[in-house]
């Protein structure tokens, strides 16, 4: 029978943890401070170590160090209500084996127990990392939790990441954490965004080309795999990669090796990948514009950043490190009042982080008052807002719409309960949804069909036989 060491200086989650493993059949031992702990683990006591990071007398980061040099392949479980990005990081350079964010659920750290116990002995512990980096993601919700552990999980292997999420989320971020923290962070982090080069250059750009290879090149020139060798090379927006490129990318990733534009030779590479995109590469499969090979070897270990509306508990934290950057960067110093801090809440943030960092940065060079207030939050939000009225709707429900769909596509998630979705998922969806979208436009621009297709993203004339199909009522006159 397995023995548990637990370490908390509150009784209460010193008491819990212990009912929990007893009824999964581990014996338990239980202590309030760093010293007791130390000591029983280093005498060869206990099969597994779980500890709150801040004890009375010192922090599990200073003790662990100790404990690994004369116990390496004894797991530790670190747990914290510290739910920072650095705290997951950190775990993971002192070596615990996992990392858990109080609150936590028992059963979940049960099961890690059962995975840590399960683990093959003799594995290198990472190794101390002396960077001391500015916190490149800011934010304690559940959601981010869960990229923070991920994160922490994979800056010790070279794992291909594929990150999916929305324009403004901070997919870049993500990825200079997982170079920058990582085995690699003494070799070049290498960023390449697919969307940002004509296609036909896309090839010479990846792979470099040799003098000749076409017009214009009069010497040779490296490509970004070369320039990102020993390090990561950042494939972003990936979805809109030409096939002819996808090809030569594939067999990259299978051979280890490619040629430049041009040349002949086979050069072999050593680089990290971590894809990204906004799109939906599974759809881009159907529509046979993305090899289904391609995106097995690129989505080995999925990352989805949520969007700031599901996690808008974060806001108030990234505002005011959005402040504090601006003082930092030689702007006045400014705090947000608390009626501005519930209005940033409110907002739907359709342009995500970026739009949020953005904000605070005009609010900070504009405004000369100490003190941001709500009125200034909603004024800048509205000088923000696209002057071009067919891209808004014309009464200002932009907002309460993308809430709205926010909230239908999370309803949507959570509808099936982990069960088989019904047949013909992706019919019904639309067809429950086209009516009242085609409808609260309509009605919307009063009518006006040419302003409703340019914002629905429709051909006049097809908006025109949906509406036919759907026997949907026009004012009239405005057609």
């Amino acid at each position: 029978m397995a023995e548990i060491l637990v370490a908390d200086d509150d009784a209460a989650i010193r008491t819990v943890v212990s009912q929990a493993l007893s009824r999964a059949g581990y014996e338990v031992r239980v202590t309030s401070n760093a010293a007791t702990l130390s000591r029983w683990a280093i005498e060869g006591e206990g099969d597994l170590i779980i500890t709150d990071v801040i004890m009375p007398d010192e922090t599990a980061f200073d003790m662990m160090p100790r404990i690994k040099r004369v116990r390496p392949d004894l797991p530790i479980i670190v747990m914290s209500a510290q739910n920072t990005f650095m705290t997951a990081i950190t775990a993971a350079e002192k070596g615990a084996y996992d990392y858990l964010p109080k609150p936590f659920d028992l059963k979940e750290l049960v099961t890690t127990v059962e995975r840590a116990l399960a683990q093959p002995l003799n594995k290198p512990a990472p190794t101390e990392s002396e960077d001391q980096l500015n916190m490149p993601l800011v934010g304690r919700s559940p959601a981010m939790q869960e990229i923070y552990r991920l994160i922490a999980r994979m800056t010790q292997t070279d794992l291909t990441v594929m990150i999916n999420g929305e324009s403004g989320t901070g997919k870049e971020l993500v990825a200079r954490a997982l170079h920058e923290f990582g085995k690699r962070k003494s070799g070049p982090f290498v960023a390449i965004n697919m969307a940002a080069i004509p296609r036909e250059l896309i090839e010479s750009e990846l792979f470099g080309h040799e003098r000749g290879a076409f017009t214009g090149a009069q010497s040779r020139s490296a490509g970004r795999f070369e320039q990102a060798n020993g390090g990561t090379l950042f494939l972003d927006e990936i979805g809109d990669m030409p096939m002819e490129a996808q090809t030569r990318l594939l067999r990259v990733l299978q051979e280890g090796e490619y040629t430049t534009v041009g040349g002949r030779t086979p050069i072999s590479t050593d680089v990290r990948i971590v894809a990204a995109t906004h799109q939906n590469l599974t759809s881009l499969i159907d529509r046979g514009q993305f090899r289904e090979d391609l995106y097995y070897r690129l989505n080995v270990v999925p990352l989805r950043l949520p969007p700031l509306r599901e996690r808008i508990a974060d806001v108030p934290d990234l505002a005011r490190h959005f402040l504090a950057q601006a003082e930092r960067n030689g702007l006045p110093r400014k705090v947000f009042d608390n009626a501005a801090i519930d209005r940033l809440r409110a907002y739907a943030w359709p342009g995500n982080v970026r739009e949020l960092e953005n904000l605070v940065q005009r609010l900070v060079a504009l405004h000369p008052q100490e003190q941001i207030s709500a009125e200034q939050v909603e004024q800048e939000l509205a000088s923000a807002r696209p002057g071009n009225k067919t891209t808004d709707f014309a009464d200002g429900t932009n907002e309460s719409v993308r809430s709205a769909v926010a909230g239908y596509s999370r309803a949507l998630l959570d509808a099936h309960n982990d069960e088989t979705p019904i047949e013909d998922l992706y019919t019904t969806v639309l067809h429950e949804m086209e009516r009242p979208l085609i409808e609260m436009t309509l009605r919307a621009f009063k009518g006006n069909q040419i302003q409703a297709a340019k914002v629905l993203g429709l051909n006049r004339n097809t908006l025109r036989k949906k509406i036919r199909e759907l026997n949907i009522e026009v004012m009239r006159g405005l057609s």
